[in-house]
């Protein structure tokens, strides 16, 4: 009924405005699913100036098939709005395919062969550097640990005359050479002048005090800082292959999560060259104070192409469950007296956001452990009560991955959004019940539909460098809550499962929504932009040992095909 209305409509539009009738596209012969609860599947879609025309069934959609129309025959394979990655960092993704990827190495070992190699092929000085090793999931560590991190003097012997700096897969900390460490005058303990104490960070020492190449947290500055700064033609390059990786994996829309005016000036730049091939929503970084105070005087910038927009405030509020750095409630369970920390004043939070409920912006705080999001939420819930006249702000969580019991009903009362990336799960549940133990996991850890009942959105992503782009596997994750390797059978705590329907919606529609854009994508509906993606198998019906098999074979953006498998 709505359909055949919409449709009708839209026809008589076009006719009474003397514009041609005839679609752009037309889209037929597939699977379609349309997250639009009214109308949730069609057989066909009809496309013009980038916006649906109309969607239902196949018979309507020919009659607007005109002599310029372009057909597009799915041939069976399925189709669902543009998938939205909702929190993940863009250049970061580019960077990894110029540097050396570390996200695969499965030992120590493995990671000294990779560097070794690209010392070989590196001038005397160079900087060497790479990002994705994660210490918890190799299969074999090495023999001399501290803090359960490798240590540095097998990656100082491949590397003598080359700084070497390795970012841990979750970006909270680093792994340096004794080259790095001199360069930053990062000494043992009793030496002169020794660098050791970082606020919100770490530098790891073994029982002597000497450094052990791993820096936790804001500890990386002291080494990071002094890589020289890329050139313009390299920066271009990185973003130019993040966005080859976007079309690839089907995402149509991307939230930044965390960035500054720079990388903002290169998508602007990208645009205007034609060259920007999904849609980007900017979290501006709290770590650089001098750009909030810049687009506090300026305000948020709505982009009416909806290419580029700014419009949120990324606060960076504790570390990763990994290095430890999860700012937790109670002590962590292997490492007892230590609770994590935060990584910024938890004043910033209020700071923020009165400053963005006054000014329009969205605020998006990363919160892993549960002390954080409590101290998150308490500070969210006192700036809504201070201005109460703000009753839309959308205000995130990114993560919200291990909860105190008593605060998931806090997202859905509050309106706060939970950003999780599902595919965390498949990777840290088998060795983050170590970290909290059992019971923390049960009661609070990766909690779907806990936080669903609650009344809150849920928006999806992988969190990419972290984890891998691609968003089948934490599509496959949110509905299985298993490991890529697909145990347990059953899953971790299989009555937080999302169902599919739900897990489509958190990667489209409900990423919409994260964003302010709901009515504009997110769903196949009249008038909505024509953002699609197409894949080779029925995602929501396929068996779930065969859900990571499913490859992209179509990306949409804005009617245009920006990609298309061979």
């Amino acid at each position: 009924m709505k359909y055949t209305f919409l449709f009708g409509l839209m026809a008589w539009l076009l006719l009474a405005c003397g514009a041609d009738k005839h679609a752009d596209q037309v889209y037929l012969n597939g699977i379609i699913y349309t997250v639009d609860e009214a109308n949730p599947q069609v057989e066909a879609v009809a496309v013009k100036d980038g916006l649906i025309l109309a969607a239902g069934n196949k018979a309507d959609i020919e009659k607007l098939i005109g002599s310029k129309t372009e057909v597009i025959d799915l041939q069976g394979k399925t189709m669902t709005p543009g998938f939205i990655e909702s929190h993940a960092h863009l250049m970061g993704i580019g960077y990894n395919k110029l540097d050396i990827d570390l996200m695969y190495v499965q030992t120590y070992d493995e990671l000294i062969e990779k560097v070794a190699e690209a010392a070989a092929n590196a001038a005397p000085g160079e900087w060497i550097t790479g990002r994705g090793w994660h210490q918890d999931k190799w299969i074999k560590m090495p023999d001399n640990t501290v803090k359960g991190f490798q240590t540095h003097e097998q990656l100082s012997a491949v590397t003598p005359d080359n700084p070497v700096y390795l970012a841990h897969a979750s970006g909270h900390a680093s792994f340096v050479n004794q080259k790095a460490m001199e360069i930053a005058g990062i000494t043992p303990l009793g030496s002169e002048n020794p660098r050791q104490e970082v606020e919100g960070g770490e530098v790891l020492r073994d029982e002597l005090g000497n450094p052990t190449g791993v820096l936790v947290e804001r500890a990386s500055g002291l080494v990071s800082k002094l890589i020289p700064e890329d050139t313009p033609e390299r920066r271009e390059k990185a973003l130019e292959l993040a966005l080859q990786e976007l079309a690839e994996k089907g995402i149509t829309s991307f939230h930044d999560a965390g960035s500054g005016q720079d990388f903002i000036d290169l998508l602007e730049q990208f645009k205007a060259e034609g060259r920007l091939t999904s849609r980007i929503y900017v979290m501006l970084s709290s770590r650089q104070p001098d750009l909030l105070q810049d687009w506090y005087k300026k305000g948020p910038h709505i982009d009416p192409d909806h290419m580029v927009t700014v419009r949120s405030i990324k606060l960076n509020m504790d570390g990763a469950l990994g290095p430890w750095g999860a700012w937790l409630l109670e002590d962590y369970e292997d490492k007892p007296g230590h609770r994590g920390h935060e990584t910024m004043p938890i004043s910033l939070v209020t700071e923020v956001s009165e400053k963005g409920l006054e000014l329009g912006f969205q605020v998006c705080s990363h919160a892993i452990g549960d002390r954080t999001n409590r101290e998150v939420l308490d500070r969210y819930e006192a700036a809504f009560a201070k201005f109460p006249e703000v009753t839309d702000h959308r205000f995130r969580v990114e993560h919200a991955q291990h909860l105190h019991p008593d605060d998931i009903s806090r997202f859905g009362e509050l309106g706060v959004i939970a950003a999780i990336q599902a595919i965390h799960l498949s990777s840290d549940r088998p060795w983050a019940i170590g970290r909290l133990g059992a019971k923390r996991i049960k009661d609070g850890a990766y909690v779907w539909q806990k936080l669903l009942q609650s009344g809150a959105i849920i928006s999806n992503g992988t969190d990419a460098p972290v984890e891998p782009l691609d968003p089948i596997p934490s599509f496959f994750a949110s509905v299985t809550r298993k490991t890529l390797k697909m145990t347990p059978e059953g899953g971790f705590e299989p009555d937080q499962k999302m169902t599919r329907e739900q897990a489509l919606k958190s990667y489209t529609l409900d990423g919409a929504y994260a964003e302010f854009e709901e009515d504009f994508k997110g769903s196949i509906e009249v008038g909505k932009a024509a953002d699609f993606t197409v894949f080779d198998q029925d995602i929501m019906r396929v068996p779930d040992n065969q859900l990571l098999n499913t490859k992209v074979t179509m990306t949409v953006v804005g009617g245009k095909i920006v990609y298309k498998a061979d």
